[in-house]
């Protein structure tokens, strides 16, 4: 046997490996990553169920500022849709739509992420003082071994992806909900004292307190008569 066939054999024998080994894997992969945002579902929710809105905290939309997005349907609820495609190849081209939505409580997704058609997923549910999102999605690799060994990389592929997308969500909504700014306080202005026009003399007890006196006005110069001047008439008693 010639070295060509020896490795043509070999190469026969592995994928009849590989293939048995993939028959043992799962026919359906469900990837998720979750985060604890510090506010109610309902404030989350919108974030969510509006898909005009995953640009701002989509894991693809801040590697690429450049990828082109186009909406259809609805702006929200079941029916809406979102498409990207980006130059990048670790990006390349995707959509999602929604077909199923609940207040407050989930969103259900068709999903195709550069190729790869799936399921995804939003679930909310009380965490403490916040609200936990699950962002999660599902693959179906039927009996074919080439796609049993793709959905045994998701995790590592599209788990990454998911959990920069929710810490990029949890920051977004967050910062949203914070106060503009502290209010400012002015302290109170003193009131200016007037000072009395008159001055008030304490009384014994039993009287009224009354004015004080106007002082006493100094008694009128005497003239001085000038010699040879007549003088000044008697006063009248």
């Amino acid at each position: 046997m010639g070295p060509m066939m020896r490795l043509v054999l070999g190469l026969v024998v592995l994928a009849l490996i590989l293939g048995g080994v993939a028959l043992g894997f799962p026919s359906h992969v469900t990837v998720q990553r979750s985060v604890v945002i510090n506010a109610p579902e309902y404030a989350i929710f919108p974030y969510l169920n509006n898909l005009r809105r995953f640009p701002d905290w989509s894991p693809w939309s801040a590697r690429d500022p450049n990828m082109k997005v186009t909406y259809s349907g609805p702006e929200q609820g079941k029916g809406a849709k979102i498409e990207w495609a980006s130059e990048q190849p670790s990006i390349g081209a995707g959509n999602m739509e929604i077909v199923e939505s609940e207040p407050s409580r989930n969103v259900s997704l068709t999903a195709n992420f550069n190729g790869l058609e799936g399921t995804s997923s939003y679930e909310l549910s009380p965490d403490g003082a916040g609200s936990k999102v699950t962002w999660g999605f599902g693959y179906d690799s039927g009996s074919s071994p080439l796609k049993r060994w793709k959905a045994l990389m998701l995790d590592g592929f599209i788990g990454a992806e998911y959990r920069t997308g929710l810490e990029r969500l949890k920051a977004r909504v967050e910062e949203d909900r914070r106060p503009a700014g502290p209010a400012v306080v002015v302290p109170p202005q003193p009131i200016p004292q007037v000072p009395p026009s008159e001055t008030v003399v304490p009384q014994s007890p039993g009287q009224g307190v009354q004015p004080a006196p106007a002082p006493e006005q100094p008694p009128a110069a005497q003239a001085t008569p000038q010699p040879g001047a007549p003088p000044p008439p008697p006063r009248a008693r």
